[in-house]
């Protein structure tokens, strides 16, 4: 296999999204990311120090994709209409890029700035909604925190099909959600 000229990092991540999304975050490893990419494993070292580093990319990359997914779906919405539009962006993303997702998940000791950017482009999007329910400063972060859990936590355990019982997870995704409007709603202060 021959070492493939003008490799660049947004092609290596690319390259390992796809991967991801096909095999699994945690089931691939340099050696299949370079035969992905058609190069020798010590060639893609010199784009890449470590399969952790191809992960925090994947993060950044995930976080970049999701937030364009959420604010393109919340623009021109506010309320139960605008945390819908999010929590389905956010379950409509796991299903389609499950390795993305996956690698959204992960926590980083350091984190460098464009995962910090890419971090608080989308706290900011949810922090504009949870705005509509009048919630600001330690409130709002509080509110995001929760909602986060809730839906991350819902989308996370029906990717790993976590849910046995045969009561429709459509009807329970509604239920979820609006049970944040309600909750959202009943937290804004007078």
């Amino acid at each position: 296999m021959s070492t493939r000229p003008g490799l660049t990092q947004p092609q290596i991540i690319g390259a390992a999204a796809e991967l991801a999304d096909r095999v699994g975050l945690h089931q691939f490893t340099l050696k299949t990311l370079a035969e992905e990419l058609g190069v020798r494993t010590p060639s893609l070292y010199n784009h890449v120090t470590s399969i952790e580093a191809v992960q925090r990319g994947l993060r950044v990359r995930g976080m970049q994709e999701l937030t364009d997914r959420v604010q393109r779906s919340a623009t021109g919405r506010s309320g139960l209409e605008a945390l819908h539009a999010v929590a389905t962006a956010e379950r409509d993303f796991a299903r389609q890029r499950p390795g993305l997702f996956a690698a959204m998940q992960r926590h980083f000791e350091h984190e460098d700035e464009t995962l910090k950017a890419a971090s608080h482009a989308l706290l900011d999007t949810v922090l504009a909604v949870l705005r509509g329910y009048g919630l600001e400063g330690e409130q709002a972060i509080y509110a995001a925190r929760a909602t986060r859990a809730a839906v991350t936590g819902f989308v996370g355990l029906e990717a790993q099909q976590g849910f046995g019982l045969p009561t429709d997870i459509d009807q329970s995704f509604e239920w979820l959600v609006s049970m944040l409007d309600a909750g959202l709603r009943a937290m804004k202060r007078p």
